[in-house]
């Protein structure tokens, strides 16, 4: 073994200075249709609706979100591959995202 396979794990480096990873995240691709679902789990019985399958990468499921919380007219966020509106506004995220060319399927009560 040489000493430069010993050193595949380096940190820094005085030539190239911090040596980041590469970040490649797959994303999981969609079956057409967007799940949705109402939390309440470890949010002090707030609900939010969880958005998930969409198959998209992380802008554009920020736009998405951005979409979807200016109609709704609540707050949200993006946590990995799934978008979460605070509320409970089935209806209007229903719309925008079969306009949006998926199917929706609400999962839970």
């Amino acid at each position: 073994m040489s000493w430069q396979d010993q050193l595949s794990d380096l940190v820094y480096s005085t030539d190239k200075g911090k040596i980041k990873p590469d970040k490649v995240k797959s994303i999981t691709p969609t079956d057409g249709f967007a799940k949705v679902r109402r939390e309440t789990k470890g949010r002090k019985g707030k609900g939010v609706m969880v958005i998930s399958g969409l198959g998209l990468d992380t802008k554009a499921l920020k736009d998405l979100a951005s979409k979807l919380k200016k109609s709704c007219g609540t707050g949200g966020s993006v946590v990995d591959e799934t978008i979460e509106i605070q509320g409970d506004n089935r209806e209007a995220i229903q719309k925008i995202l079969e306009k949006s060319g998926y199917k929706v399927k609400f999962i839970g009560g």
